[in-house]
């Protein structure tokens, strides 16, 4: 809760001088899509050829949010919301520090998108990683489609609790249909015409050689 002695500090460094000097401008790259997907996948080969490029980057893996910053979140639907808004909130400072940050989480919910919209504005990118529930669950990497058909997990995405699709996505990518570099450089041709990297950045790309992750 805001209270009367919390007050805004202006920064001496703004965003712009940041994407001045690192010859990019920053964004939040926001995949959304069942478990298994692809968003951790493509998030971080995105983040590879990026990297490679000179840009400062920085994936928001949903796991890995949730060891530290949201590890006292359930997978309730009010939790759900909260963790999304957290995301939110740091994608937001990630953008003023001239970051490229990709953010990983299944964000089922339109509404919980659509606050996260609401504060990151046009800085926010929204790309569907569009999989069937029936190729995701063939993939289930970590066994979990297993154990929500068998019941073990409450509120699971795509089997006891629902994931509804984006409606005004900036961009989908149809993972269960092409390849990681196919995927990855779609991405990458929508950071180009959105004016995030420039030609420059694109010529210096090695797409086809981006590691299995």
């Amino acid at each position: 809760m805001i209270t009367d002695n919390v007050v805004w500090h202006e920064p001496m460094v703004k965003r712009a001088d940041r994407a001045s000097r690192q010859g990019h401008n920053s964004a939040v790259l926001w995949f959304t899509g069942l478990s298994g997907a692809g968003k951790s996948t493509i998030a971080h080969a995105v983040e590879y050829e990026l990297h490679s490029m000179g840009c400062h980057t920085y994936v928001l893996d949903g796991d890995n949010v949730r060891h530290g910053l949201c590890g006292d979140l359930s997978f309730s639907a009010d939790a759900r919301s909260e963790n999304i808004r957290r995301i939110a909130e740091l994608g937001k400072l990630f953008v003023d520090a001239g970051v490229i940050a990709l953010s990983a989480f299944i964000s089922p919910f339109r509404e919980d998108r659509r606050r996260a919209k609401k504060l990151l504005g046009d800085d926010m990118l929204e790309i569907h990683c569009a999989c069937s529930l029936q190729e995701c669950e063939r993939r289930d990497v970590k066994g979990m489609y297993k154990r929500a058909r068998r019941g073990e997990l409450a509120d699971f995405t795509g089997i006891s609790s629902p994931y509804e699709i984006p409606e005004h996505a900036d961009l989908i990518i149809h993972t269960d249909q092409d390849s990681i570099q196919e995927c990855t450089r779609k991405v990458l041709d929508m950071l180009l015409q959105r004016g995030i990297i420039n030609d420059q950045h694109l010529q210096a790309s090695t797409v086809k050689d981006a590691p299995a992750v």
